[in-house]
């Protein structure tokens, strides 16, 4: 029962610091630029038949010699990207979207409440240790996409600050609420 009520006051302080993080600090829109000619390019983008993530330049699964080097070539004399691209648009921070992001970030202090019963050590350590999921999260996933992808830097230390942050903050809760594992010491 201790590992359920860490994982929902975790998951709530989570989700309230990334709120704070986004709405009152930069950390949100870091490493984030507007399209010049926006109105130009949404235009030309209206044209691609449904949401979803575009890359280019594209490559098949498959491409033969010719292609591979015709797409070299593209690549290297640029630009390529990704594009996400929600074709009907929507609501800026729907219900949807609060309710997935707070059932999204419930189950990861789940994930976070179950290890950290498993650990042996003081309050701070176990605490420390959920701040490292968060730091784990980052390097594993997003610097990668820094390195792959061309994520902005000052993105990827945003989302560091950010993750870190909430995770420590949540792992003082959820290892103040969850015992750690009893150890019997008998001397030898």
């Amino acid at each position: 029962m201790r590992i359920i009520i860490a994982a929902i006051v975790g998951g709530i302080i989570v989700f309230v610091w990334s709120a704070v993080a986004h709405i009152f600090t930069p950390l949100g829109r870091m490493g984030m630029s507007q399209l010049p000619n926006e109105t130009q390019v949404v235009q030309t983008l209206g044209g691609v038949p449904s949401s979803g993530m575009y890359i280019f330049p594209w490559l098949s699964m498959k491409p033969s010699a010719e292609e591979q080097k015709a797409w070299n070539e593209k690549y290297k004399a640029g630009p390529s990207g990704m594009l996400m691209i929600i074709k009907g648009g929507g609501d800026v921070m729907s219900p949807r979207q609060l309710g997935s992001e707070f059932v999204s970030n419930v189950i990861a202090a789940l994930i976070a409440a179950i290890l950290a019963s498993f650990m042996i050590g003081s309050w701070f350590k176990r605490a420390f240790a959920v701040a490292l999921m968060g730091l784990f999260g980052i390097v594993s996933l997003v610097v990668s996409y820094w390195i792959w992808y061309g994520f902005p830097a000052e993105y990827v230390c945003g989302e560091l600050v950010t993750e870190v942050v909430g995770w420590l903050l949540a792992g003082l809760a959820i290892a103040k609420i969850v015992r750690p594992p009893f150890v019997s010491i008998t001397p030898r």
